[in-house]
């Protein structure tokens, strides 16, 4: 192996970054070219944009899954890539404000409501797409899925106005956040990266003591992320345990307290008498 051919890969690779040039791989372009085939790729891209790169990779080979691959009967996927993602994400690399029309979840249709959208967010726990944005003459943030949204149209919106808006919406979502402190149990201090992953998509600042040994994890979240975090604390089970946060702790231990009571167990001193005289007694 040439000593040299990392560097000058690395050489290379960034000549061609700062003058706008992409490098695909052959493996690459026959795996675009096969996801090209799939129904949502109608729906990802604009018409022309999906027409170029059909014409592109028009010689190109496509992966063949099925002489390969056999899928048996599994339950339906909700579609990862929805139609309403294009639209709205113009909208917000633009500044643009817009006209929604959306269903409640009583069925009525709520007509052309003007607002600014924020942002784009998939919930992991629902499988789904929200869009977080402004309501202008509510003057409410609001969140709402994508699958309940009928139409979308784009209005304009000036820079000073827009950036108005964007200032109150941080400040109402500061109001939102609250903290919880997290501690890994010394013994798991190994896979700290593994626990700081399960923790990547909240904001958190790391602390470590020296003297005890541990490392703890303020996580910063919204009231309604109040869930996902708490899966990943049941995913990460003995590793790691809430001491500052009193939702969370009696959540975590009404979990716990339903877990041992599958199997018998129950937590307090009295309860553990009961279940033993219990399983003693004679049958019949």
């Amino acid at each position: 192996m040439n000593p040299f051919e990392k560097i000058f890969n690395y050489r290379l690779l960034s000549r061609l970054d700062d003058s706008g040039t992409f490098m695909v791989t052959s493996h690459e372009r026959q795996w675009l070219k096969t996801m090209l085939r799939h129904p949502s790729a109608a729906d990802a891209f604009s018409p022309g944009t999906l027409e170029k790169l059909r014409s592109i990779l028009e010689r190109e080979p496509s992966i063949e899954t099925a002489v390969y691959v056999t899928e048996k009967a599994r339950s339906a996927d909700k579609q990862l890539y929805h139609p309403m993602l294009r639209p709205l994400r113009r909208c917000l690399q633009r500044s643009l404000g817009v006209h929604l029309t959306y269903s409640t979840k009583g069925g009525q249709i709520v007509s052309r409501q003007t607002g600014m959208p924020f942002k784009l967010e998939y919930s992991m726990i629902k499988k789904e797409w929200y869009l977080l944005w402004y309501h202008l003459r509510h003057r409410a943030l609001m969140s709402t899925r994508l699958q309940k949204i009928v139409s979308v149209s784009d209005i304009a919106i000036s820079p000073d106005e827009a950036e108005r808006i964007r200032g109150q919406i941080a400040r109402m979502l500061d109001s939102r956040k609250t903290d919880a402190l997290i501690e890994v149990v010394p013994a798991y201090n190994r896979e700290l990266s593994r626990i700081l992953y399960a923790f990547s998509c909240f904001e958190k600042d790391v602390e470590y003591d020296p003297a005890a040994g541990l490392y703890r994890i303020r996580v910063c979240f919204l009231g309604d992320e109040s869930e996902y975090l708490l899966s990943k604390l049941r995913f990460l089970g003995k590793r790691v345990r809430v001491v500052q946060g009193v939702y969370l702790q009696k959540r975590m231990h009404e979990s716990a307290t339903k877990a041992l009571a599958r199997y018998g167990i129950v937590p307090d001193a009295e309860g553990r008498e009961e279940a033993a005289a219990a399983s003693e007694a004679p049958e019949g």
